[in-house]
């Protein structure tokens, strides 16, 4: 495997140096996509929050900061992942009103029905099967809980696909069928948007 595919691989869960490269760099060149996604989100006060592949955990603390009354929970595959958002998050641990922990969408281990709103950036191009893992997330969402995801491809892309081919792994859905997967898992009010020019895309369900 080069050098190149290794390092772009991380992202799927860092792992090693090569991992540490690719957290140090995800907060910061994400942020302006999490930021447009996080402009979707209604106009809601929750109580409890979970940010599902949380990565170097600068979308957790964006929802702390969004929602200053809400507990977050951030959860990622990765354990080095888990690390680096806890570092990032530290002040917000320290206060009670965060949780860093590794965790597997396909099998989440939250108390069910607990969160008022579950986020996921950059991240189901890795999950394994998208309707078994969105009925997870809507199992630990309370009736009416909100689900946001938001992705840098649209599934059509060129870029998108390249690293499709490139990455053990990935897939890159489109709004459609991302919407498919949700309808399935019984979520329903669901809204897709994208970047009026970037191949960025959100999807906005809600917890039937």
């Amino acid at each position: 495997m080069g050098l190149f595919k290794k390092f772009v691989s991380q992202t799927r869960k860092p792992e090693g140096f090569l991992g540490k490269m690719m957290l140090s760099g995800m907060n910061s060149g994400h942020a302006e996509m999490a930021d447009w996604g996080f402009s979707h989100l209604p106009p809601i006060v929750p109580k409890h929050a979970v940010d599902l592949g949380c990565g170097g955990g600068r979308n957790a603390g964006e929802l702390l900061k969004k929602y200053p009354k809400a507990h977050v929970t951030a959860i990622d595959y990765s354990e080095l992942s888990v690390e680096k958002a806890k570092v990032f998050n530290l002040a917000a641990i320290t206060e009670g009103r965060c949780t860093v922990q590794q965790g597997d969408v396909s099998n989440l281990l939250l108390p069910g029905e607990t969160f008022d709103l579950a986020t996921a950036f950059e991240t189901v191009y890795f999950w394994p099967g998208l309707e078994k893992c969105f009925a997870q997330v809507a199992k630990v969402l309370k009736p009416g809980g909100y689900f946001l995801i938001c992705n840098e491809s649209d599934g059509l892309d060129t870029t998108g696909k390249k690293y499709e081919k490139i990455i053990d792994g990935m897939r890159c859905y489109t709004a459609e069928e991302i919407e498919a997967a949700l309808r399935t898992a019984s979520f329903t009010e669901i809204i897709s948007d994208r970047h009026p020019s970037k191949p960025w895309i959100t999807v906005l369900a809600r917890k039937a």
